[in-house]
């Protein structure tokens, strides 16, 4: 779910894209997100992809809540 409104309102900055995600996931996940009742209580796992460069590297990073 994208709730900021995407890489391109975000100015997409080159280097901080992919920090700039997992920072959101996570805090989606742990509730502290300014969109957070967005996001259903029940949701214990996210992910986060990035592509760099024409899709030369990608990441996943994948996140889980462990209570």
């Amino acid at each position: 779910m994208n709730l900021s409104g995407g890489l391109k309102a975000k100015g997409h900055p080159v280097g901080a894209t992919g920090a700039a995600q997992i920072a959101a996931v996570r805090t989606l996940l742990e509730g502290t997100h300014p969109r957070s009742d967005a996001v259903d209580d029940d949701v214990t796992v996210g992910l986060a992809h990035n592509a760099g460069g024409t899709v030369a590297s990608a990441t996943v990073h994948v996140m889980e809540v462990i209570a």
